[in-house]
């Protein structure tokens, strides 16, 4: 188990460290250059790693989420059930925000509608720290 919280967490680590370097760093210099070329730039660089990231996160997670609790049990009154359901609606959450960007932000994205972005870019930032603390409240709780 320990080898798969490991992965799990580099997983993490990526996904969340990429999207808090967006947030504060990418996003404030292209907001004030109205500077939507760095945005793609980093979009492009970043999905390379981020995606796989995600995906490893998503097959240990469930892998852990079934250790700690059979799937029969994830709707169950138990704590770790709660805890298991925020890590899947952070995952819907995610999915959700990461069609509308692919499919509708990115491709429209102009100096005009980058501010959408920014909202959306904090979105996703905040539903990471989510799964981040819902995480950190199976070890610690």
């Amino acid at each position: 188990m320990r080898e798969l919280v490991f992965v799990h967490l580099l997983g993490a680590s990526i996904w969340v460290g990429g999207h808090l370097l967006l947030l504060l760093r990418v996003f404030p210099k292209a907001w004030q250059s109205r500077d939507v070329a760095a945005i793609r730039a980093f979009e492009q660089s970043y999905e390379k790693l981020g995606i796989p990231a995600l995906l490893l996160q998503i097959i240990s997670g469930l892998w852990l989420a079934s250790l700690w609790l059979p799937p029969a049990q994830w709707l169950g009154d138990s704590p770790f059930a709660a805890l298991i359901r925020m890590k899947l609606a952070c995952l819907l959450a995610t999915a959700l925000l990461g069609a509308h960007a692919r499919l509708r932000l990115i491709p429209r994205l102009n100096p005009d509608n980058l501010g959408g972005l920014g909202v959306h870019i904090a979105a996703i930032t905040l539903v990471s720290l989510g799964f981040v603390w819902a995480g950190l409240s199976f070890r610690v709780s």
